[in-house]
């Protein structure tokens, strides 16, 4: 259902962006200009143009709507900084952690990785592989 109107949404938004720049503004802009000649008259077509854009414009506000009410109706209800909060208390006191080095006496304070045991860029055909040490 959702996806049906968002697609409806979006085809709404591509009109409504053609149809204001086909109107005639004052520049000229992209309206299509030229002779009285034709089965409407300027008038009646910036009438038609006007009446298509407002159509648009209140079934592409119809449409924004829709899909906010879907997205709150499936959302848990609640702010994104409440969420936030709530995860930073759920996670393990630092007495829990594994001691991963930190200033401990007879740890490895090196991060992992980082020492020689591998280059930085790949080797070369023509240079040999490091030797890994277990």
């Amino acid at each position: 259902m959702e996806n049906v109107i968002l697609t409806i949404h979006l085809i709404l938004a591509l009109l409504l962006i053609g149809v204001v720049l086909l109107q005639r503004s004052e520049g000229g802009g992209l309206g299509i200009g030229g002779g009285g000649g034709g089965t409407m008259s300027a008038r009646g077509a910036a009438t038609a143009m006007t009446k298509l854009t407002w159509l648009f414009a209140v079934c592409f506000i119809i449409t924004s709507i829709t899909l906010t009410i879907l997205a709150t109706r499936g959302g848990e209800g609640g702010s994104v900084v409440d969420s936030a909060a709530t995860d930073t208390t759920t996670e393990a006191p630092a007495a829990d952690l594994p001691a991963t080095g930190g200033g401990l006496a007879g740890t490895d304070l090196t991060l992992p990785g980082t020492a020689s045991d591998a280059p930085v860029t790949p080797p070369r055909a023509d240079e040999p592989a490091p030797a890994t040490t277990p």
